[in-house]
């Protein structure tokens, strides 16, 4: 029997870790779907990316026992690791968790791999485990041409990366070095961008290594000849190598509803501890924000969440 059971590496589901450690509780496990923590991170961020403490304008004073600084992806990574180092606990990693189930004073977790029982379960998968996707059909036949980040990508391919945020920007300004690199947005302009990657984009339009394409939505993809044809709302089309979609992360609800966790809409009902309508059964870091992922949010989430189940033990 575990005093607590953490889903997901990601930054609350490590800072849940060492909060847990460090408030006392002696029998801890971590269960991560990837072969390592941080998978948003590794797979969503590109070597070198720029890490915030300050995101959004949401608080970035951390009140754990864990600090937070601003980085890279690198630094962010390497800092993570080091936490993890330092604590004893139990972490399994590439197991997909199936179930989460309340019996009596426990709870049941059931995995691709075996079962545990736990006193407290921490679910903090995150968002981008579930990039969001377009709302028309991507033809299956083109499926591999079109990618949620960089991992396919190789040189001198004409793309088409879709999306307003700062991953989109970053995407771009990094691919239109070695590729034909358009960027699509369907506002006018940027409004979601830091000032570092808002002044990258438009030095990649002036010196030619990035086209812009404001104020255009897409309507459908076809397959061109094993080539990705973008059909846009104005009627015009054009033909990619690929195409790259960053346009945020949404609520895994279908895992949510395995838990157990009753939703409002695509939010899970949660209290000012960050507990679900279920006692003992907590949601932190992404999925619990309304209003996007920080880091920094996430480590706090964690420390409300282990003081909570030390102080009502």
């Amino acid at each position: 029997m575990y005093d607590i059971v953490i889903i997901g590496g990601g930054p609350c589901g490590i800072a849940s870790v060492i909060e847990a450690k460090h408030a006392g509780l002696a029998k801890i496990l971590l269960l991560e779907k990837g072969e390592n923590h941080s998978q948003t991170i590794r797979k969503f961020y590109k070597d070198g990316k720029r890490v915030d403490k300050e995101y959004k304008g949401l608080d970035s004073t951390t009140k754990g026992s864990i600090e937070f600084f601003d980085g890279t992806k690198e630094s962010t990574l390497n800092y993570f690791d080091k936490l993890l180092d330092e604590g004893e606990f139990e972490a399994i990693f590439n197991v997909e968790v199936e179930s989460v189930k309340k019996n009596g004073d426990y709870f049941e977790i059931t995995t691709s791999k075996s079962g545990f029982k736990a006193k407290n379960v921490v679910v903090a998968i995150g968002r981008m485990g579930k990039p969001n996707k377009p709302d028309y059909k991507i033809p299956p036949s083109i499926m591999n041409l079109v990618n949620f980040n960089l991992n396919s990508c190789g040189n001198g391919e004409k793309i088409i990366v879709v999306g307003g945020g700062n991953s989109a920007a970053e995407y771009a300004c990094e691919l239109g070095k070695c590729n034909d690199v358009t960027l699509c947005y369907r506002k006018e302009k940027f409004t979601r961008l830091n000032d570092i990657n808002e002044a990258a984009v438009y030095e990649s339009e002036k010196n030619g290594s990035l086209k812009l394409l404001l104020g255009t939505d897409i309507s459908e993809l076809s397959n061109a000849d094993g080539k990705v044809c973008v059909n846009f709302t104005d009627g015009k089309s054009e033909v990619y190598d690929r195409a790259i979609y960053a346009i945020g992360g949404s609520t895994p609800v279908d895992f949510l509803a395995k838990c157990g966790i009753e939703m409002n809409g695509e939010d899970p009902i949660i209290d000012e501890h960050f507990q679900t309508t279920t006692k003992g059964l907590f949601v932190g870091g992404d999925i619990a924000s309304k209003k996007g992922g920080s880091i920094v949010v996430a480590l706090n989430n964690a420390h409300t969440i282990i003081d909570y189940i030390v102080k009502n033990k």
